[in-house]
């Protein structure tokens, strides 16, 4: 499925990447330090589990952490995973 049509909320007042699908809330737990971006966890609401949803978020985020220029540390076992599944998104990992 694609979400390229929808916005990814950065909710700074609760550290939360946010896309509303259907009417549901996925988000992605976060905090700031510096200029490194701690992405702590991801979660899907069950009814939109295998859409495609947790990655769509998690792109965006990339997106998001690469157009302000942070520095990327993934502790969220679902965004680790990603990574090791897009290596072209290490760029974002502190060197």
């Amino acid at each position: 499925m694609n979400y390229d049509d929808i916005e990814l909320i950065n909710n700074e007042a609760i550290h939360n990447f946010e896309l509303f699908v259907d009417g549901q809330r996925a988000f992605i737990d976060y905090k700031t330090k510096d200029n490194k971006i701690y992405l702590i966890h991801t979660e899907v609401p069950k009814e939109l589990q295998g859409r495609g949803v947790a990655e769509a978020i998690v792109e965006k985020a990339f997106h998001y952490i690469e157009a302000h220029k942070l520095v990327l540390i993934p502790l969220c076992s679902y965004v680790q995973v990603f990574l090791r599944k897009h290596p072209e998104w290490d760029r974002l990992l502190a060197a």
